[in-house]
Formats: C-alpha cells, sequence, structure tokens
C-alpha cells in the first residue's frame, strides 16, 4: 500500500530488502484533485517523490486513478467527512485498492504491507480483520525501531528528497495538507503556507453544506466543554482576527489504508 509518504517508503525498503523488487510491487491511489485537475490529490511534490522512489526502489508500480475527488464521494455518500468518519478513504482508497487486489492476486501468494510503526502497532488487528482473508503485516512495528525524523533522514540518506510537505512541518503528506481527519493547528497550516488549497476546500464545503442543507462542518469548535459546529471560513476569519486563536495541539491524524470508514 503505498501512498506516497514516508512511512510507506520505509515499509517497502524493508520489504523488498528482504524480499527483493521482483517479488513487491506498490500500489497507489491516486484520486481527482483540485479544481478537478484528473489525478492531482496530492501535493505535486508526492508524485516526484512517488515515481523517483519507486524507480530506486526497481519494484513495480501499479498506480490506480480515481475520476471522483473527495467532493464528489461527500456529495454522491451525502457526509462530510470529519475526524470521526472519512468516507473518501473508504470510496477512494480502500475500495479500488482492494478491488485491484482481488482481480490480481490471491491470499495464499500475497502478503499486503501497510506503513504503520511501532507507534501505531494497537491498529493492527483491525487492519488485520478488515483485509481477511489476505495476510496483512506492518514491518516498521518490528525492530529496529524508528521515527519520522529518522525515516526521512534514511531516505534522504538513500539519494532521494523525502516529500516537501514534512520539510513544511505537516505531520504526514497526505492530501495536500487537506484531510479531514486532521486537526485545528494542521488547518492552521495549510492556511498559512497554501491558502488558495485552504480557500478550495473552503469554498467546497460550503457548497456541500447548502447541497445538503445541513450545519455541518470538517472542524468542530469544542471550546466550553462542548462540540459545536466550526466551518473553514469560521476558522479562517478566526485565525485572521486573532492569530493565536486555536488549539496548536491539535493535529489529528490519517488512516486511509489502516481505519474502515464506511458511513454510506
Amino acid at each position: 500500500m503505498y501512498s506516497s509518504g514516508i512511512g510507506s517508503w520505509a515499509t517497502a525498503k524493508r520489504v523488498i530488502d528482504q524480499h527483493g523488487a521482483a517479488n513487491t510491487l506498490l500500489l497507489f491511489c491516486d484520486v481527482k484533485g483540485d479544481n478537478d485537475e484528473p489525478h492531482l490529490g496530492e501535493d505535486t511534490d508526492n508524485y516526484r517523490f512517488l515515481q523517483e522512489s519507486a524507480d530506486k526502489l526497481g519494484a513495480e508500480l501499479v498506480w490506480l486513478k480515481s475520476e471522483e475527488s473527495i467532493w464528489d464521494v461527500y456529495k454522491r455518500v451525502r457526509f462530510l467527512g470529519n475526524s470521526r468518519l472519512a468516507p473518501c478513504s473508504h470510496q477512494l482508497k480502500q475500495i479500488p485498492a482492494r478491488k485491484w487486489i482481488d482481480a490480481n492476486c490471491t491470499p495464499d501468494n500475497t502478503i499486503l504491507y501497510v506503513g504503520i510503526d511501532w507507534m501505531e502497532s494497537h491498529r493492527m488487528p483491525a487492519v488485520e480483520k478488515n483485509y481477511l482473508p489476505y495476510t496483512v503485516k506492518a514491518p516498521l512495528i518490528d525492530p529496529p525501531y524508528m521515527d519520522k525524523d529518522e525515516m526521512l533522514q534514511a531516505c534522504r540518506d538513500w539519494g532521494v528528497e523525502p516529500p516537501r510537505m514534512y520539510a513544511m512541518k505537516f505531520p504526514h503528506a497526505n492530501c495536500g495538507g487537506f484531510c479531514v481527519r486532521a486537526g485545528q493547528a494542521q488547518f492552521r497550516q495549510l492556511l498559512r503556507l497554501d491558502r488558495d488549497r485552504y480557500m478550495f476546500h473552503e469554498n467546497k464545503e460550503q457548497e456541500l453544506r447548502e447541497h445538503l442543507d445541513k450545519d455541518v462542518s470538517v472542524l468542530k469548535d469544542r471550546t466550553n466543554n462542548s462540540a459545536t459546529t466550526l466551518t473553514l471560513r469560521s476558522f479562517r476569519e478566526r485565525i485572521e482576527d486573532q492569530p493565536s486563536l486555536f488549539d496548536e495541539d491539535d493535529w489529528g491524524g490519517c488512516g486511509c489504508f489502516v481505519d474502515q470508514d464506511n458511513p454510506a
């Protein structure tokens, strides 16, 4: 499961070191991007890293391309993704990957590898259950243990520069910095570093709110011990008025090939 992030690279490197490039396949699921650009749902530098790293690893890269964006999915299933449930993961990553695997592999000759590291080992039982009857392994949960900074440096030492989003201080390199599982700190970072992308998603959220005729939002305002709607527009206006008024510890998380989200 090759996401174009550093965890999947480190996983692929260990698998190939053990089993060889000829016995390894990198499976990447792409989505339609901002402004209906075809298959550009990730940051542009992710595609540079995807191709460079795959070429150097020497394994076959299978590039699945969806005709839907995350917002197409939310409209179709009539549900706005959030930190609790992300139908985009299920519809655009998990389903296409599983369809390809079932059409081209069999459980008796295939092992699936995911980029979970030793700090996320508690997630493995759910992952293993989701992918039955296939065997699923996560090499990074075993020694030698590496944190993200060590993975990034190992990749540089290997001769390929990691995706630029890590240097931009995003916790992961997925979805161009916009992920409905992300928290306030990440959305603040996206607004600061890529305002155009933030505004695109802000407008898409508003369009979906009007389409559904519901008071829904990606973010939640959890002040005063309650959880209320916090639209991307309201969050931006709050930050522009009072730049420090956000939860700087709330980065959220990402688990496209790990968490089984299917609210539809």
